[in-house]
């Protein structure tokens, strides 16, 4: 990873020619999970989500809607832009690919692409998905119920022939491997590397960068025939939001190369081979990573219109709340392979670990203070070897906390967590501070002491992942705003001042 202190990531930018659905919403949570975590860690972070609003998919979904594409992308784009709002996303900027700072980076990328000599005018013959927007090979594709699809995607492919743009992908092959192999970790999880590395290895073919059966989208320089390739349109915008072409412009001088691309792995290709082909032959430097997430299931099966099982996060989020949705997929889905999503295995997650475990002791300790503290926290020195145990091990994780969020290993981290919160609650049980009251209330202020300190702890763990219970609980300490380094600071405690209200953090379900 990137050793300044700068931290850039992006999610796919979203293709917006129908609502957006449960696996849009987990791409942005895990990259907002990582945004936030790193700020939590002192960096400067820049995080970027957006829509990608061209090509033939856009222009036949605006037809069929009675709207001109920009109306159509207007009115689409708006319910992804508002979805950063219900996720709670902390991201920077979204762009969309029809605003003229995008247009001005296409058309600088594509011309420095002319100028290397990377860029030739042939003829395209193959077959083409519109859904996918996306060129297959004859061993990518299979026959379905009498109809040409994509194996990968089950996407319908026609055979297309016109006069296109290429570029020399095929030159590009040697270097990329080379840069896999000297940076092993450019592509994660690994069994996505290895996939990539196999197919530079079979040998890449030149590229058709351009289309001349439609109009919607950005004219290639000197040619009004031809609209770029929207791949190659829709990966510059990680430049675009950054103001380039101005390469001594103060964003672009702090956060390219990129951190981590966030992708689904069905447009794996697209940016672990084309991106930074297109980057190299550009002399611009590479991102650090691309992260290759798997699918979001529902039913064992990919979500798709035709087998009418999308899940609505919009919906989830009105019945449950956005940050047990948040905390759920986090935990329950492995970062790099498919996760299923189950109304039932939510309930239970909610239940077991947010509402019975750290809402639960949230409630308890802070009504005990309420109760036996003037609703105030005591403030003492450690003694007891247990008492400095639970906190101490807290303090000892950070280092490998950290080294797990700069590897992605979003489920490592968050077990980790999720084990403290679990450890704090047999503390509290077993040291059993009612029944000291009488017989030994000093006893009784180092419990308390110490378990309200290790709720703050572990809130700000948690904070990157539910944010807003978060900050509820932050907020009835006293507490403003936090950084990872006040996991070893007690001084941001308020120890004079009363709690804030308490109220319930998470309702069971089975309450709704």
């Amino acid at each position: 990873m990137t050793k300044t202190n700068n931290f850039y990531i992006t999610t796919p930018i979203y293709y917006p020619s129908a609502k957006p659905h449960m696996g849009h919403a987990y791409s942005s949570i895990v990259a907002d999970v990582f945004a936030r975590f790193n700020r939590l860690d002192g960096k400067d972070v820049f995080y970027l989500t957006g829509t990608d609003e061209h090509g033939l998919k856009i222009q036949r979904a605006a037809e069929k809607n009675n709207l001109s594409p920009k109306e159509f992308c207007n009115k689409i784009s708006k319910t992804f832009k508002d979805l950063t709002k219900t996720l709670n996303l902390s991201n920077d900027d979204f762009i969309r690919t029809t605003e003229n700072r995008h247009h001005k980076s296409v058309e600088a990328i594509w011309n420095k692409l002319v100028k290397s000599g990377d860029i030739y005018l042939s003829k395209y013959s193959g077959w083409y998905s519109v859904s996918d927007e996306a060129y297959y090979d004859e061993n990518e594709i299979e026959e379905r119920d009498g109809t040409k699809c994509a194996k990968l995607s089950g996407s319908k492919v026609d055979w297309v022939e016109e006069e296109s743009f290429f570029f020399k992908l095929s030159k590009w092959g040697p270097l990329l491997l080379k840069h896999y192999e000297k940076n092993p970790n450019f592509i994660l999880p690994t069994s996505r590397k290895n996939e990539v590395v196999e197919f530079v290895k079979s040998g890449l073919k030149d590229l058709s960068v351009s289309r001349t059966s439609f109009k919607w989208g950005i004219p290639v320089p000197n040619s009004k025939d031809h609209i770029v390739y929207v791949w190659l349109d829709a990966l510059v915008n990680y430049l675009s939001a950054l103001n380039f072409p101005d390469e001594k412009d103060k964003l672009y001088k702090k956060f390219w190369p990129a951190s981590v691309h966030i992708i689904g792995k069905d447009i794996l290709r697209f940016h672990a081979i084309y991106w930074p082909a297109f980057l190299l032959a550009a002399k611009l430097p590479l991102p650090h990573r691309i992260y290759g997430h798997g699918w979001i299931l529902s039913g064992e099966k990919k979500m798709s219109k035709s087998l009418g099982n999308i899940l609505d996060p919009l919906e989830i989020i009105k019945k449950f709340g956005i940050d047990p949705l948040r905390y759920y997929l986090i935990k329950e889905v492995s970062l790099g392979n498919d996760g299923n999503v189950s109304m039932e295995n939510l309930k239970n997650c909610i239940n077991n670990d947010l509402a019975n475990n750290f809402g639960n002791l949230c409630q308890r300790v802070f009504t005990f203070l309420e109760k036996n503290y003037s609703n105030k926290i005591p403030k003492v020195s450690l003694s007891n070897k247990k008492d400095k145990e639970i906190i101490e091990k807290t303090i000892n994780s950070l280092p490998n906390l950290v080294k797990l969020m700069q590897k992605q290993e979003l489920n490592l981290y968050i077990r980790h967590v999720v084990d403290l919160s679990f450890e704090a609650n047999k503390y509290f049980n077993d040291m059993q501070p009612w029944s000291l009251k009488k017989s030994d209330p000093n006893r009784m202020d180092q419990i308390l002491y110490t378990i309200t300190n290790q709720i703050k702890n572990i809130t700000i763990l948690l904070s990157p992942i539910i944010p807003e219970t978060s900050e509820k609980i932050l907020k009835i300490l006293n507490i403003k705003s936090v950084k990872l380094s006040d996991i070893n600071n007690d001084k941001v405690l308020n120890f004079n001042k009363p709690l804030n209200n308490i109220s319930i953090l998470f309702k069971k379900i089975d309450e709704q």
